[in-house]
């Protein structure tokens, strides 16, 4: 649990016959490096079996606001299975994830998956072009993660920018 967790890696993509922009960062760190069998072995004997991260996103041009803000999180649930797929069938405990991206389950198949389709994460938030006007417009991002306080981590909560552009014609 020493050491602490960062947004690392935030950018914007944008593109006007898309409109829409996507703001793309991770989450890196102790958390990160923590997540993993070990852990959620120690979590699932706390019966704290549940890891909820949250995650916010705030596109705008200047001061205007641009699309709807994300506020969202993603959920992994720490369960006990057989499955030889996941874990080794050796091994005394059989402890793994399964992750709720935008309210869609997923099973990795590895640690690194869990992490990545925890704490990897690229929004895409539609705009209208037309309330930009024509020409070259600097894009900022506004993000914001944290979490509670679990068997394996400290409580945090983190913000970072990101700055793109895009040109419409």
């Amino acid at each position: 649990m020493a050491g602490s967790s960062r947004i690392e890696g935030a950018r914007i993509e944008a593109e006007a016959g898309q409109k829409a922009a996507t703001v793309s960062f991770s989450v890196a760190g102790a958390i990160r490096e923590a997540f993993g069998e070990e852990a959620w072995e120690r979590a699932y004997d706390a019966h704290d079996n549940l890891f909820k991260v949250r995650y916010g996103v705030r596109l705008r041009s200047g001061r205007r606001a641009l699309g709807r803000e994300v506020d969202s999180y993603r959920k992994a649930a720490i369960f006990w299975t057989r499955n030889p797929k996941l874990v080794n069938p050796m091994k005394d405990r059989r402890i793994w994830v399964q992750v709720s991206r935008n309210f869609e389950p997923v099973v990795p198949l590895s640690v690194e998956g869990v992490r990545a389709a925890l704490f990897d994460f690229g929004e895409r938030i539609p705009f209208d072009p037309e309330a930009l006007g024509r020409g070259t417009h600097r894009l900022d991002a506004d993000i914001w993660v944290s979490w509670q306080k679990h068997e394996y981590a400290e409580a945090e909560s983190h913000k970072a920018g990101a700055t793109g552009s895009v040109t419409l014609g």
